[in-house]
């Protein structure tokens, strides 16, 4: 049975155009409607959008290249001030979690919180900066068993999203 609470997806950071795209992808395929942009992440033409018409356009089909038109079947935000955003959304009832490795992360497969979740994604390289994880309730790992110490922000994003909305 499929959990009913409401995913907000923030990409933070992302640098990977085909990242992006493959997240929208993975995303929307999973139920998700709701996805909030900041930083430098690209992202694909969006109302009022006030980049230089080419290079819009470039990265919207860049974009759409990965995602196969699911962009268009979910509501894009870009904010400036994820801290606000992140308080605003707390004030409304959402608890706010990153994805990330961090001594104070708890194993996805534990996170029984069935309240409106923000789950952040960050920098494919860096993470999730701490001054955000310090702004999260909780900070979710996707325990690992090989060799390797990080998965690709898509990957991540698929596994967390499977396992939070199933």
């Amino acid at each position: 049975m499929l959990k009913t609470r409401r995913i907000i997806l923030v990409l933070k950071d992302i640098r990977s155009i085909h990242n992006v795209g493959s997240i929208l992808r993975t995303a929307e395929a999973l139920g998700i409607k709701d996805i909030v942009y900041s930083g430098y992440t690209p992202y694909p033409e969006i109302e009022n959008d006030s980049r230089i018409l080419h290079l819009k356009k470039k990265i919207a089909s860049t974009i759409n290249k990965t995602s196969l038109d699911a962009e268009y079947n979910l509501n894009h935000q870009l904010i400036s001030d994820l801290p606000a955003f992140l308080y605003s959304k707390k004030t409304e009832g959402f608890v706010v979690a990153s994805l990330e490795q961090d001594s104070r992360s708890i194993n996805i497969k534990e996170f029984d919180n069935k309240s409106n979740l923000v789950l952040i994604l960050g920098n494919e390289v860096n993470g999730v900066d701490k001054d955000i994880l310090n702004l999260s309730d909780f900070i979710l790992e996707i325990p690992l068993i090989g060799k390797k110490e990080s998965l690709n922000v898509v990957q991540a994003t698929a596994i967390a999203l499977y396992m939070l909305t199933s």
